[in-house]
């Protein structure tokens, strides 16, 4: 079966790009993955989409996938098991191939790279359990929520001290659990969060367990490293932020596109082109085309959302990348 567009991925970034090539008229295929609806679905409420002042995230899915069939997109609920880019040739339509999970293969001559990234997770069950009740892997989203109660921040990177900062602005205190003696974290980062009255940090330490049935009541944690003699400690507090990483659903593309160390897609912003360049000799060769801002190293197939960015991880900044993608493949399209 061909397609003039195919969109890998369900979540905020890929069904923008639908929307768009949709009312195009470009009746692109989409697959939303099984389950579908990316990192949204693990959101209980979402207040900083624009349009509505508060909306679950399935809800918000399920609007953006009615709106993309409306004008024409077709959704498939069904994960990709492969696939074949023709890297030759940026100026001619080339047939890229999709192998979803049952089997059947797809042709397309532009290409959405939507595939979100996942939040890394501690793995514990009670974890599980009670995410979207009290644990959260995003501050920016979550922070609101959490107006004068305590909360806890795992990690030690600059994301988990960014967290951890942003989350000073509504809670009353917030632990850094961090399992080593010292943070990877900037030292400018290191110094704002030292000198936090709210913050306390609590070192080589790991949670064994959270507290709670139906919501976050507190956290149990255990010594780990130096002085892993120490006895068991609870804590009670209302909510975890889990800081540890995210990790770009990639694997798909890797060895057919140009993937940056983390695995994140490498499109060709004119920022990233030039600070790329500057970086690395094996990029100056690499066949970008700056006509298209979210083309990858392959012509005709586009990166948006979360496996592109790696700083902002909102829904709302996958949508607009997700337009971009659609309109950049919406203009190659026309080219060719």
């Amino acid at each position: 079966m061909k397609y003039n567009a195919i969109i890998i991925g369900g979540g905020a970034a890929g069904l923008s790009a639908a929307l768009y090539l949709a009312r195009a008229g470009l009746a692109p295929l989409i697959f939303a993955g099984s389950p579908p609806g990316g990192q949204l679905m693990l959101t209980s409420e979402v207040e900083n989409f624009p349009g509505r002042e508060s909306i679950l995230g399935g809800e918000l899915i399920d609007v953006m996938r009615k709106q993309a069939q409306k004008f024409g997109g077709i959704i498939v609920d069904e994960n990709v098991k492969s696939v074949g880019l023709v890297g030759a040739g940026r100026d001619l339509p080339v047939q890229h191939t999709i192998e979803s999970a049952s089997g059947k293969i797809y042709q397309t001559k532009a290409l959405i790279i939507a595939t979100g990234a996942k939040a890394l997770w501690m793995g514990l069950d009670s974890e599980t359990r009670l995410r979207g009740k009290g644990v959260s892997a995003c501050a920016t989203c979550d922070a609101f929520f959490f107006k004068n109660k305590i909360v806890a921040v795992i990690g030690g990177g600059d994301s988990a001290l960014e967290e951890a900062l942003t989350l000073t602005k509504f809670a009353s205190k917030v632990y850094i659990v961090h399992r080593r003696a010292e943070f990877k974290a900037s030292k400018i980062m290191q110094k704002r969060v030292f000198e936090h009255e709210k913050i306390e940090i609590i070192w080589n330490s790991a949670i064994e367990e959270i507290i709670g049935e139906k919501k976050v009541e507190g956290m149990r944690i255990k010594a780990v490293g130096v002085g892993r003699d120490r006895p068991v400690q609870e804590i009670k507090l209302n909510g975890i932020f889990v800081a540890i990483g995210h990790r770009p659903d990639t694997d798909l593309f890797k060895g057919q596109i140009e993937l940056d160390q983390k695995g994140y897609v490498l499109t060709t912003t004119m920022y990233a082109l030039e600070k790329l360049k500057a970086e690395s000799s094996k990029l100056k060769d690499m066949k970008f085309d700056v006509g298209y801002q979210t083309m990858t190293s392959v012509g005709g197939v586009f990166g948006a959302g979360d496996c592109v960015d790696h700083v902002y991880k909102q829904a709302s900044t996958a949508a607009g990348m997700g337009v971009q993608a659609a309109l950049d493949a919406e203009r190659y399209l026309e080219k060719i």
